[in-house]
């Protein structure tokens, strides 16, 4: 007789070793070398527009003598009471220039990986609004030299990066390489922090999501505690980026697409555990009695 040897029926695998599938949004994402060039291109525009704005050292000085009457004629709150608060300890100033020279740059950019990850809609919106700030301020840096308010004999402050340190900053503007000290107004610092916090606001649907505006209000307290800027060059930096959100828009429907994208996963992933449950159901009679025991647990 003649043996035959049936194949060997594939095992099922097991719910356990399913994974959930990815909760990133379906929707399509940029290219990423092309966005890489682009914010790498934006923050060198940034760094080098700031340069090119610099050695106008008189009209810089006019310039914020007419801020801070403006600021008075306007009865804004004196940029010296931010200060003053900090200055009750030497440990809070060195932390908000800490803040103020480490913070800006890296929130920003951690801000787009996150959004390009996860929301290329939202992300795609937010590079496009942070441009568009970007070359605004960095217009009416040219037109527009400031000196900060450290800078300004008037205001009576203390250059706190000076004292206490760390600074960004060398010690005469006229001299400094590194940095443009007379572009103030208006406040990327603070135009960038918003719009990080109203960009996750946005993108996210957690009832906390509202605490990212904690970010540009400690960055707000800490521009003006340090005297690098005034009241009006975080209020300037508002009016361009609410100009830029008004212009800008974000495509309709982006959120409920992300959001499809999610539910899409997540019932991609309940059909493929119903799959194992069903599967794991037709082996023994110990098996059938552990079936409901998870499901139960799962829900």
């Amino acid at each position: 007789m003649d043996s035959r040897t049936e194949p060997a029926e594939a095992e099922p695998e097991p719910a356990a070793a399913i994974r959930r599938p990815s909760r990133q949004s379906s929707a399509p994402r940029p290219p990423l070398v092309r966005e890489l060039l682009l914010v790498v291109g934006l923050f060198v525009v940034y760094k080098v527009g700031r340069q090119l704005a610099d050695g106008h050292t008189a009209e810089a000085f006019r310039n914020a003598n007419r801020v801070w009457d403006w600021e008075r004629t306007l009865h804004l709150p004196g940029e010296g009471s931010v200060q003053g608060a900090l200055l009750h300890s030497d440990t809070l100033v060195h932390l908000a220039n800490t803040y103020y020279a480490t913070v800006h740059f890296p929130a920003t950019v951690a801000f787009l990986v996150w959004m390009y990850l996860r929301r290329p809609v939202h992300y795609v919106w937010a590079r496009r609004v942070l441009a568009a700030v970007t070359a605004a301020a960095l217009a009416l840096h040219l037109t527009f030299p400031l000196a900060p308010p450290r800078l300004l004999a008037a205001a009576g402050l203390v250059d706190t990066g000076q004292v206490y340190g760390p600074t960004v900053y060398g010690a005469h503007p006229a001299t400094d390489e590194m940095a443009n000290q007379f572009a103030a107004m208006p406040s990327l610092h603070f135009g960038w922090a918003l719009m990080v916090a109203i960009g996750l606001i946005a993108a996210t649907r957690s009832r906390l999501r509202w605490l990212w505006l904690l970010h540009p209000l400690l960055t707000l307290l800490v521009i003006v505690g340090t005297a690098n800027h005034y009241w009006l060059d975080a209020i300037v930096a508002t009016a361009l980026l609410g100009i830029a959100l008004a212009v800008i828009r974000l495509p309709r429907g982006a959120g409920a697409a992300e959001a499809r994208g999610l539910a899409a996963a997540d019932e991609a992933y309940d059909e493929a555990d119903g799959a194992a449950g069903n599967s794991g159901g037709a082996g023994g009679a110990g098996e059938k009695e552990s079936v409901p025991e998870l499901v139960g647990a799962r829900r």
